[in-house]
């Protein structure tokens, strides 16, 4: 698990409540299951009208991006491209055959495929181009649900408002009650933006964050795959490839992709 997903989630909430109680407010009155049925009864109801079938049952994967622990295997893939390019020096791309079908990274299966076949650098550069969109596409839908849910939460917060101040101003024949039933209204709102910008939308960015290192690894991949097809020398593709690994603030490479 990645711990600073929910760490985050903790301390956030932990601030919220802590200042709560801080202006001598009680923690029951953050309580109010009327309000959490509208927020995010609304919320879920609104992103299954919002998105496809198809799209909502990835979100099991979503939520495992978010939250799982992906280490980075980033210098494991550098060395094992630049012992491929080795072998293709002194062996020829036809000695790649065997790793081709059982290299555990399937990218690299269908790039050093490509390779063996002997299908044009070109084309091999446009079909494994084709596949690392295809799956920044995929982390992309993954963060549109969340940020959907965090565009409509303080809608449905704002509409559990209403909702309450309209019982309360049915009930004006109560003056004593008036207080503690509009602070239960408002409560709808507290849950609809603290739940968009604790939650939803903070987890939308750490899918596009995640995706966004995926991508950055099967990017590297694609250079260290044409270094094999041109049997480069190992220190040069370790080089090359080294500064992916050089690059901890997210921003591109030389030696990156451009699509």
């Amino acid at each position: 698990m990645d711990i600073t997903t929910v760490i985050g989630i903790i301390a956030g909430f932990a601030a919220l409540i802590g200042g709560f109680l801080w202006e001598g407010g009680q923690a029951g009155g953050l309580l109010q299951g009327a309000a959490a049925l509208i927020v995010f009864g609304g919320t879920a109801a609104a992103v299954v009208i919002s998105f496809p079938w198809k799209r909502l049952r990835q979100l099991p994967e979503a939520f495992r991006l978010a939250f799982g622990s992906r280490p980075s295997d980033s210098g494991e893939l550098i060395e094992d491209l630049a012992g491929l390019s080795s072998v293709a020096r002194r062996s020829g791309i036809l000695a790649l055959e065997q790793t081709a079908e059982s290299h555990e990274h399937p990218f690299m299966r269908e790039g050093l495929g490509l390779i063996v076949d002997g299908s044009d650098q070109s084309l091999i550069r446009h079909i494994l181009e084709l596949e690392i969109d295809k799956r920044q596409d995929k982390f992309d839908g993954y963060a549109k649900i969340f940020e959907s849910a965090g565009g409509y939460a303080p809608t449905m917060g704002i509409i559990g408002t209403v909702m309450g101040l309209i019982r309360v101003l049915g009930s004006l024949t109560e003056p004593a009650n008036l207080g503690s039933s509009i602070a239960v209204a408002f409560i709808a709102t507290l849950y609809g933006v603290a739940s968009a910008n604790l939650i939803f939308l903070p987890i939308a960015s750490k899918i596009r964050a995640r995706g966004e290192e995926e991508v950055q690894v099967m990017e590297m991949m694609l250079e260290g795959l044409l270094a094999v097809q041109n049997a480069e020398n190992p220190n040069l593709v370790r080089k090359k490839l080294g500064t992916y690994l050089d690059d901890e603030r997210g921003d591109k490479p030389a030696g990156a992709v451009s699509r």
